[in-house]
């Protein structure tokens, strides 16, 4: 009987936050891309620019354009420019707390 209430306050905890749950999921969709994956695991928390992201990931800065600019339009990632370069940063303080714990479980060199 406890854990059915318990069930049923999970359950109207998950609704009261739908918009919440929302966000996550076009973040992870976002996210989940090996590339933009990588894009984050290289920013971490700290700003690079956009030769910096191309140098550290490997492939063409037309290629990484188009996926900063995903991550980008998703909320995921702040930019700004200065003077000829474009820097990125992850922009919301839930998402680099997770890519911190990815960052630890799958980066990690232990």
């Amino acid at each position: 009987m406890e854990t059915e209430a318990l069930d049923a306050v999970d359950g109207e905890q998950l609704l009261a936050h739908a918009a919440d749950i929302e966000i996550a999921s076009r973040s992870l969709k976002a996210m989940s891309h090996p590339l933009r994956l990588k894009i984050l695991c290289t920013l971490g928390s700290r700003e690079v620019c956009v030769q910096g992201i191309v140098d550290n990931v490997g492939t063409s800065q037309s290629n990484i354009s188009q996926h900063l600019a995903i991550l980008r339009d998703k909320g995921i990632l702040s930019s700004r420019k200065d003077a000829n370069k474009v820097f990125y940063r992850i922009g919301d303080e839930r998402t680099l707390r997770l890519i911190g714990m990815m960052q630890e479980v799958f980066c990690s060199t232990d």
